[in-house]
């Protein structure tokens, strides 16, 4: 962006009304003097008049020239060194910035700028002293604060604390760890798109899973239920389950000096809670390591049951008839005596495996939808098989042990590939009786049928699939779920299936939580004041800019025409909420563009050809971006030109960027329109802001966030206080008819 400087339009108003009553003087003074003269003076005079009429016009203009040329020296000496002083002022009055104002102009608007710098060093001395003050006072609170994060810190455990329309105030670095283990994009960025203060839970968790689990919740909070919490299991886009209980965070009023419930059933819910935690687990390691361990148990009572049937030969070997009839009969005995005691030893062994399984998977709640998409892919890892979801409510809710269940099912359709040669089936989950709880689950596929005999032994038969097996059975299952197993046909649509009845989940029923302990530790990544965050239902528009939640980015390209094939090969970003910078929760990502770098691009952003090879593309960097950046507002310097780059990936992507876009660029020029630039630099000097790792992504990002920051009062002191109020002003700026 090649420097600008605006003149005032005071000069140019100046400038005409001088013209004009130049213009009417010399009338004024033509009309005077052809009244004193005669008809014969009048006519001569017009006539030499007449002739001379381009040297008047010249030097009359030439005149306007040396006023206009006057009329500037004098602007530049006194009028626009005492605007922009006004405007530094203004800078150093409703922001945190502490410099030296650089006098300049006439002797009098230096000595106001002199002025100005005694009255900001007497300003900050009262406010150290008021800060040492405040800080004396907050010593114990802060050091209580420090134990807190640092108990937070060692948790073990995930911690997730949202307000009620789920956007994150508090999460822990184990909570970090995990969602960024989530990521459907592992190797951009870190994974950071997923978590992060003021974000939407919803962004990891199903907004479905969690909505019910809060119903649950405020129900059991309004029934002054002691300790209310739920439990639900979800599985991710990236394939993982996770295991979430949800408590809530009760509002201070909601309690009475003994800690119990005093608000009446009809309360408000955000009077009695104010948002809710959730303690998360990853499952899905342990749900694979009880499957290895089922696998070793079948293992191992199969070879039992092989040793004993070997030991039975041999006893049928030993009645030979050249053996004496004492050693046979001594021989006979004791191995039918070793088989018996192995065949009771493989039995109680597998009673307690049986026992342990159904005390280590209790039941849970789970969506059934969640539950038919696990067991969709553990089905198609047979191979062979091609499966299907339909005509499914997505309402219903099971109460089961999910790991039994999709064995039951994976069962079920091997038998069904390998004995029938069937290759397609499809699941389907209904309420087959609300009223008593039930739903019905069914494995539905199209060809041969079978008999209720075969129907009968796949029930009995431990159930193997896969060159893996448990020694339970179907109807094992079956009887811990106290439900039904059926085989039915359709002869109409010439279709047969087999039906499982299962219990549902109700709103009251759920698995009891461990006491969550939150109150006693608190983690390094938070921020309470996200608890008032109003409800998003709310348009941006609308919202006060100091109330928004903001993406600020930038990015680094092979050349500045991206219609003409520049690419970009940085992007950074970093998030504001709540007026804060954070500086933990930052997106950057080199990207391979797929072109050369040009020579004479790179000492300006210092990236080189090797630094980009092997770097993810930009239809991998741009979806992890998007997803980092949703549900904000995107802020960027000179934004037109990122936006550019942004829009021009949009098919090749899939992904749109479609939220509010604010300027930097603009709103300096709203607020300062008398300053001579309003390059990122020049900004950054005049609030003061160091700049660190110039034409860097990340380093632009970072230093155009703080801009931001600081030009929130600024405009508020102009009367604009919203989105919507900052997009329409910053459009009528000059900046704003630039294009890319």
């Amino acid at each position: 962006m090649s420097k600008q400087k605006k003149t005032d339009k005071r000069l140019w108003w100046l400038l005409a009304a001088a013209a004009v009553l130049s213009v009417l003087w010399l009338l004024v003074t033509i009309a005077f003097v052809g009244s004193t003269l005669e008809a014969g003076e009048r006519e001569t005079v017009w006539h030499l008049l007449g002739s001379r009429l381009t040297l008047i016009s010249l030097t009359w203009g030439a005149g306007m020239a040396a006023i206009g040329l006057g009329l500037k020296r004098w602007f530049d000496h006194w009028v626009t060194p005492s605007v922009q002083l006004a405007e530094d002022a203004q800078v150093l009055l409703k922001t945190d910035v502490v410099r030296e104002l650089t006098p300049k102009g006439n002797l009098e608007t230096k000595a106001l700028a002199q002025l100005f710098n005694q009255l900001v060093d007497q300003r900050e001395a009262l406010r150290r002293e008021m800060d040492e003050r405040v800080s004396q006072s907050a010593a114990r609170i802060d050091r209580e604060r420090t134990r807190l994060a640092a108990l937070m810190a060692e948790l073990a455990q995930s911690v997730v604390v949202c307000n009620l329309d789920g956007r994150i105030l508090l999460y822990n670095p184990k909570a970090r760890e995990l969602f960024m283990g989530l990521s459907q994009a592992p190797g951009v960025a870190g994974g950071a798109e997923l978590i992060g203060l003021g974000r939407s839970i919803y962004s990891a968790l199903d907004r479905s899973l969690v909505a019910h689990a809060l119903e649950s919740v405020q129900h059991q909070v309004r029934k002054r239920v002691e300790r209310p919490s739920s439990q639900f299991v979800s599985a991710t886009e990236s394939g993982k389950l996770l295991r979430v209980q949800m408590a809530p965070v009760r509002e201070a009023q909601a309690t009475s000096a003994e800690g119990e419930a005093h608000d009446p059933e009809g309360a408000d819910i955000a009077a009695l809670m104010s948002g809710f935690v959730l303690m998360v687990d990853d499952i899905t390691d342990e749900f694979e390591a009880e499957a290895a361990r089922d696998q070793l148990m079948h293992t191992l009572t199969s070879g039992s049951r092989s040793a004993l049937a070997n030991m039975q030969a041999i006893v049928d070997i030993l009645d030979r008839p050249d053996l004496e009839p004492a050693q046979r009969q001594t021989y006979r005995n004791q191995i039918r005596e070793e088989a018996r005691t192995l065949s009771q030893r493989i039995n109680a062994l597998e009673q307690r495996a049986n026992d342990k399984l159904q005390s280590r998977w209790g039941m849970e709640d789970i969506r059934g939808l969640d539950l038919l998409e696990v067991a969709v892919k553990r089905m198609q890892a047979l191979g062979g098989l091609r499966i299907s979801v339909a005509d499914s409510d997505e309402t219903v809710w099971l109460k089961v042990d999910s790991f039994s269940v999709i064995q039951v099912l994976t069962y079920l359709a091997s038998r069904l590939a390998e004995e029938f040669d069937v290759r397609y089936v499809h699941l389907r989950l209904s309420a087959s009786d609300a009223s008593a709880g039930k739903a019905q689950l069914d494995l539905v596929w199209t060809g041969q049928v079978m008999n209720t005999e075969t129907v009968m032994n796949w029930e009995m038969d431990p159930m193997q699939f896969g060159g893996q097996g448990s020694h339970q059975t179907v109807r094992d299952v079956i009887e811990r779920h106290r439900g039904s197993f059926g085989f039915e046909r359709e002869r109409i649509r010439h279709e047969a299936f087999f039906r499982l009845v299962l219990p549902m989940a109700t709103k009251r029923e759920r698995v009891a939580a461990e006491s969550l302990g939150y109150t006693e530790s608190r983690p390094e990544y938070y921020d309470f004041d996200l608890f008032q965050v109003t409800a998003q239902s709310r348009r941006l528009e609308d919202q006060a800019l100091d109330e928004l939640v903001y993406t600020v980015f930038d990015t680094e390209t092979t050349g500045l025409n991206p219609s003409q094939g520049d690419e970009i090969i940085q992007i950074g970003a970093a998030r504001i909420v709540n007026g804060k910078l954070l500086r933990h929760e930052c997106f950057e990502q080199l990207v391979d563009p797929r072109r050369s770098i040009p020579a004479a691009s790179i000492p300006i952003h210092g990236i080189q050809p090797e630094m980009v090879q092997g770097q993810p593309t930009i239809d991998r960097v741009l979806p992890a971006f998007h997803q980092f950046a949703q549900d904000t507002v995107l802020v960027a310097h000179n934004a037109a030109f990122d936006m550019r780059f942004l829009q021009l990936k949009e098919k090749a992507t899939g992904v749109r960027f479609d939220q509010p876009v604010i300027d930097t660029l603009l709103l300096s020029a709203l607020v300062h329109p008398n300053q001579d630039s309003h390059r990122l630099e020049a900004i950054a000097e005049r609030f003061n802001i160091p700049v660190v790792g110039r034409h860097t992504a990340m380093g632009d990002a970072m230093v155009t966030a703080e801009v931001l920051i600081r030009l929130i009062p600024l405009l508020a002191e102009k009367g604009i206080l919203t989105l919507g109020q900052a997009m329409e002003a910053a459009q009528k700026t000059y900046y704003a008819r630039l294009k890319y």
